[in-house]
């Protein structure tokens, strides 16, 4: 298959939604070989922070030498970027020979009658297929949702779980309570496999230890007083944590500190797993990690920040930061979010920093809320919003709007970040 065609095969099994559960993804794998099970894996679910800990994780065991497979979602610049093996994309010629394998096997199972697999678990597939054709030493897993019936439950050589911050999210799935939520993020549990779990909230650590305890697993809690001598910065900030002093990521956040926190926590216990680093590695992975969109400054004078957050905690941590790296300045948000997310509690999170608003669509995903929609929400707690009708429209009203001390924020959904990205002349690290 062609690129392209690739796509468009996507695309279709895309139109079936999201099903949660095992059937079709083991059967999927059964006829593929199971190739999940030559591999080991670092698994991480949880409701934010995945991508920025499994990129610190990844980083730190490349930097040691280990080839290290990744598999993320959402992605930010092109869709090869959700399979990477030491940071290069999956191939153009391994995506259309590792589709065409997995469509084969897909129509076969269509034919006999059995359910049709979903998009998460035909890249799910392939992904396993491609990292063990890369003989990959570890694997950097990241749940697409939930944990429990997320496709890439199915393994069952977990060498350590880790469990991110857990909040509110995708509850038309995963339930309608912090600890329903909780339980299905534990769901990657395996018996007696060390997990590492981000500090949570009351309701959350009292499922995820219980969880741990029934299974017999050691759990190791990321705690935040354990980080001392912060130094936070927009190009670097550095820390100390449980005996390491001095510790430098490049990625901005307040709560990134927290996050490369929990990622030291995984990658200690990973050593005691057959992964060991030395301290130089360690160090030199941390501040090698890149992971674009999150808090990524994108342009200066003014500064052009570019966030992920889509959810009310990742609404609350942007928030936290904009008051912390911008107090007294001048804000202008470019707004994009999709219609099943709550986007009502993020507006009411982030609304007051702001001078004025733009509401945009994000392009070309038919999950967007579009923008005057959005913008008479916002309109209800914000009295200067406008409603543009693309990317580049909102990127040059900005610009206008804003002086060379002012700060642009965009943020909503990571699915335009990349767009953005472009728009503004980002070069991709």
């Amino acid at each position: 298959m062609k690129e392209r065609e690739v796509m468009e095969y996507i695309e279709q099994m895309n139109s079936l939604g999201i099903v949660p559960g095992l059937d079709s993804i083991r059967e999927l794998c059964k006829r593929l070989g199971n190739p999940q099970q030559s591999l080991r894996f670092v698994h991480l679910a949880g409701t934010n922070g995945k991508g920025s800990v499994s990129a610190y994780i990844a980083a730190a065991l490349k930097s040691g030498g280990y080839r290290v497979g990744r598999y993320i979602s959402p992605v930010i610049f092109e869709y090869r970027e959700r399979i990477q093996v030491n940071d290069r994309y999956l191939t153009r010629e391994a995506l259309g020979r590792l589709a065409e394998q997995v469509r084969q096997v897909c129509d076969e199972m269509a034919a006999e009658g059995l359910p049709q697999p979903t998009a998460f678990e035909v890249e799910t597939a392939m992904a396993f297929l491609y990292f063990r054709e890369k003989s990959c030493d570890i694997v950097v897993l990241e749940t697409g949702m939930g944990g429990l019936l997320d496709a890439t439950n199915i393994i069952d050589s977990t060498v350590l779980a880790v469990i991110t911050s857990v909040s509110m999210d995708h509850m038309r799935f995963l339930g309608s309570t912090l600890e329903e939520i909780a339980a299905q993020k534990a769901g990657i549990l395996k018996k007696g496999v060390p997990v590492v779990s981000a500090k949570q909230h009351p309701e959350a650590e009292k499922v995820i230890a219980e969880r741990a305890a029934e299974l017999q697993c050691s759990l190791t809690v990321a705690e935040p007083a354990g980080i001392t001598q912060i130094r936070y910065g927009l190009e670097k900030q550095r820390f100390s944590y449980h005996g390491l002093s001095g510790l430098e990521i490049p990625l901005a956040g307040k709560y990134q500190v927290e996050n490369a926190a929990l990622a030291v926590e995984a990658l200690k216990i990973l050593g005691e797993r057959g992964f060991p680093l030395t301290e130089q590695k360690l160090r030199r992975g941390l501040m090698q990690t890149v992971w674009d969109g999150r808090f990524t400054v994108a342009g200066k004078r003014p500064y052009f920040i570019i966030d992920g957050a889509h959810n009310e905690d990742g609404a609350k941590r942007l928030a936290e930061s904009l008051e912390f790296y911008f107090t007294n300045k001048r804000i202008i948000y470019i707004m994009g979010v999709l219609k099943d997310k709550e986007y009502g509690r993020m507006i009411a999170l982030t609304h007051a920093l702001a001078d004025q608003i733009i509401t945009v669509a994000p392009p070309d995903n038919p999950r967007a809320l579009p923008a005057y929609e959005l913008a008479r929400e916002v309109a209800k707690v914000h009295s200067d919003v406008t409603a543009v009708d693309s990317p580049e429209e909102a990127v040059e009203m900005a610009r206008l709007l804003a002086g060379k001390e002012d700060v642009i924020v965009a943020f909503g959904t990571l699915s335009f970040a990349g767009r953005l990205m472009r728009i503004v002349g980002y070069r991709q690290k």
